[in-house]
């Protein structure tokens, strides 16, 4: 991320995957922005390991979070993760469903850690119960070093079709 100039938007915890990646991206010399709710400090984080951060948003709920991150992000990418990853990935496609937004998601399928919710896609699409599918196309790749690449890839064809004077470029991630 910091080599392709792009910052890292995620939600301010300093252990597990995101607190390495924001630790990585920050050594590589890249920006990262954290926006976690007050609650959430002393357990998802420190202050000292927020201080590290080039910018904190501090919430008072994980609704605004969610929202703060959404307005602050050009794409979304679900790393492995537990339910709270689930629920804030359904809801990014569930909002360009619903033709909120455009920019790219992408799950990082590490080991095929994702096959059960793109089976779970595929099977409500089958029934009928993704509406506008169209607008619901997340992109699927199978290692971290295929993220970076595959969000420039989407934002470049998003680009394209986007209407004259809106040009989608990946900046925040």
């Amino acid at each position: 991320m910091a080599e392709a100039g792009i910052q890292l938007v995620y939600g301010g915890g300093a252990r597990g995957i995101m607190g390495a990646v924001a630790r990585g991206t920050l050594e590589a010399g890249g920006r990262v922005t954290g926006i976690i709710p007050r609650f959430l400090i002393n357990k998802e984080a420190t202050q000292s390991a927020l201080g590290n951060l080039d910018d904190v948003i501090v919430t008072e709920d994980m609704h605004t979070r969610k929202h703060t991150m959404f307005e602050k992000s050009d794409a979304f990418v679900a790393l492995p993760g537990g339910i709270g990853t689930l629920e804030e990935v359904v809801e990014i496609m569930t909002w360009a469903q619903l033709g909120r937004h455009r920019k790219p998601i992408v799950f990082a399928n590490i080991d095929g850690f994702w096959n059960p919710m793109m089976a779970l896609i595929d099977h409500m699409r089958g029934e009928g119960f993704v509406h506008t599918g169209h607008l619901v196309q997340p992109l699927v790749v199978d290692t971290a070093e295929a993220v970076v690449p595959a969000v420039l890839t989407q934002a470049a064809a998003l680009a394209e079709t986007a209407p004259q004077g809106d040009p989608r470029v990946i900046g925040r991630l």
